[in-house]
């Protein structure tokens, strides 16, 4: 089959453009190289939905940013990933710091950044009372909040197979011919996809499948982010996202509530080398530690969890690099897509379609199209009714398999049945894992779950994919000596 679009990268950008293209009467094929999507640059970051005051109106960031956030809002009343919209707060310590905010401010109200409030002392207080004593103002960005970003794509992936997308994992493009007006895409394991266009939406590899496609010679750096995570009980969890004043190359250290009920502190802004550098350190920790105590009050390093680390790809402008290649036919560069490109994505996913249009595809809009997804039954969102009614139909809803985060086994169950074969899939999927422990207690349940409704031996499953395996034969074959 010749595909009208391939999509290389199932991140938020990849996720996007496949949902905004089955929009339309058209072939589309989504190819990721991990087993999962939204294995990569998109699953590791903040979550934030950002309020567009920080870069320049001139800027592509800018512009994608300001419609991706009133997109977000649109898809989280179809799709129903967890979404908490509950503003922004950029917070000055000093009589100095308050004279930067109110540059940033004036930014904000000339990129058109609908409610933008400028605060005092007092009203900052009003909005949120964990701020440390020594703010002295700030402003409010009522139409900012969180995602989980995973979630997130999983929806706009989900609803795009729903619409005839097609999907393949485990597809590391390493080659591809155009001949015929066809691209030839071949993967490192020798399957190969033909399609009449290419978009490249690789995150941090962007720049290798730009190379192996003939296409623009640029280099994307990566730049870590180390975030650490607190159980959701922290005594320091705020209402709003914290903003401080934002340094050079990052909009500094948050305290962010994730959608998920937890709290997220970081991040760290570090050019590293490695695409795979996803070390995190206690150093660190300590230093994001401080830098949050001194801007809310309450947060302790007994709440910490667990941290992960994300990488920004940064493409040397530091803006988006969005554009149809000048140097490879058929191709559309998708790069660079660093924050606020969560926020940016659905907007660069109609971009990106606009572009597929210019470059020649013909695209009708196709009336079955259904943008809707039903809501996921919870048992940790459910009235005691509710609970009652699916545990007549099935006792898996009652039966709880991650105590930290009240995941049923039913619940795993619908996400592997839903493709999520590893243990991070079904953690992403459903939270399970997620909480205090961090699947201590559960996964050893969740493997066999998995095992059960997959048929896979224990010893096949992985954590991620590849060879990434968890288990390695039976404690009854080692030998005591």
């Amino acid at each position: 089959m010749i595909y009208d679009t391939a999509v290389i990268g199932a991140g938020a950008t990849g996720a996007a453009t496949a949902y905004m293209l089955s929009r339309y009467k058209t072939n589309t094929i989504l190819l990721e190289a991990a087993h999962e999507v939204c294995a990569g640059v998109s699953k590791a970051n903040s979550g934030i939905v950002h309020g567009g005051f920080h870069h320049a109106s001139d800027s592509l960031k800018t512009r994608l940013e300001l419609r991706g956030n009133e997109l977000i809002e649109k898809l989280h009343k179809n799709l129903h990933f967890p979404y908490l919209k509950c503003g922004i707060l950029v917070i000055a310590y000093s009589e100095e710091e308050l004279e930067t905010l109110k540059v940033l401010y004036q930014r904000g109200l000339d990129n058109g950044v609908k409610d933008l409030e400028f605060c005092s002392k007092k009203r900052i207080f009003e909005l949120e009372n964990k701020l440390d004593d020594r703010a002295v103002g700030g402003f409010f960005a009522p139409h900012g909040g969180t995602i989980e970003p995973y979630s997130f794509v999983f929806s706009l992936v989900e609803c795009a197979l729903k619409n005839g997308c097609e999907l393949q994992n485990d597809f590391k493009v390493i080659k591809g011919n155009f001949s015929g007006d066809i691209w030839n895409l071949t993967a490192e394991d020798g399957r190969t996809v033909k399609a009449r266009r290419v978009v490249n939406a690789a995150g941090l590899h962007a720049d290798e499948v730009s190379a192996a496609l003939g296409g623009e010679s640029y280099k994307i750096f990566p730049r870590k982010g180390e975030e650490y995570l607190l159980d959701r009980n922290s005594a320091g969890r705020p209402s709003k996202v914290i903003f401080p004043v934002p340094a050079k190359h990052s909009k500094g250290v948050l305290v962010i509530p994730t959608a998920g009920g937890t709290t997220m502190i970081g991040p760290t802004a570090e050019a590293v080398e490695d695409k795979n550098d996803t070390a995190t350190t206690g150093e660190n920790f300590a230093k994001i530690l401080k830098l949050t105590q001194n801007m809310v009050k309450g947060l302790s390093a007994r709440d910490l969890i667990t941290s992960f680390a994300g990488l920004r790809p940064v493409h040397e402008s530091e803006d988006f690099y969005i554009a149809i290649s000048e140097k490879a036919p058929a191709l559309i560069q998708a790069a660079g897509i660093q924050s606020p490109g969560l926020t940016a994505s659905p907007a660069i996913g109609e971009y990106i379609v606009k572009l597929l249009q210019n470059s020649g595809l013909p695209l009708e809009e196709d009336p079955s199209f259904d943008g809707t997804l039903p809501c996921r039954n919870e048992i940790r969102n459910l009235a005691d009714e509710k609970i009652s009614e699916l545990h007549k139909k099935n006792p898996a809803w009652t039966n709880i398999v991650c105590r930290c985060e009240e995941i049923s086994e039913a619940e795993i169950i619908e996400a592997v049945r839903r493709g999520h074969t590893t243990v991070d899939g079904v953690k992403f999927y459903t939270r399970a894992g997620m909480g205090r422990c961090q699947g201590g207690f559960c996964q050893s349940k969740i493997l066999r779950i998995i095992s059960r409704e997959t048929g896979m031996p224990m010893e096949k499953l992985t954590k991620r994919g590849g060879k990434s395996f968890i288990l390695s034969g039976n404690l009854g074959d080692l030998e005591v000596k």
